[in-house]
């Protein structure tokens, strides 16, 4: 390719390739200012409302726990909504198929663990049986 044609060539490339066009061929929201500081604002609260809990001793122990493992869900929901753009729309659903699934296998294997070490704890010899024997 002579240097006119390359220089050609390049100049209809950089032409048909629009550089203010962010879009690159996917019609995902990126959010806007606005969302992220939606998001940011309300991970601020969902952060200090359970650290101000645990710092005043305002209620028993298991139930600032319940209390702090909701306020986690609820955050884990607004950084997938603001931040990472995951709703019922983005790649044509498989976005939430896939978290759906990721879900279903976490709960199966936690339960299955939770079940499995209660079960361990029922079913062990207490010790005080053990010392009567000897």
């Amino acid at each position: 390719m002579s240097a006119e044609a390359h220089n050609e060539h390049a100049a209809k490339t950089l032409s048909d390739h629009h550089h203010d066009d962010h879009h690159h061929g996917d019609d995902h929201d990126h959010g806007s200012f606005k969302t992220y500081m939606i998001g940011f604002l309300l991970s601020v609260v969902l952060t200090a409302i359970p650290f101000w809990l645990v710092m005043s001793e305002a209620l028993a122990p298991q139930t600032t726990g319940l209390i702090i493992t909701a306020f986690a869900v609820v955050q884990i929901v607004v950084h997938m909504v603001f931040f990472l753009h995951m709703n019922h729309k983005s790649e044509g659903g498989w976005n939430m198929l896939a978290l759906i699934f990721t879900i279903v296998i976490v709960v199966i294997a936690v339960a299955g663990s939770v079940w499995v070490m209660y079960h361990l704890n029922t079913n062990m010899m207490p010790t005080h049986e053990m010392q009567s024997m000897g």
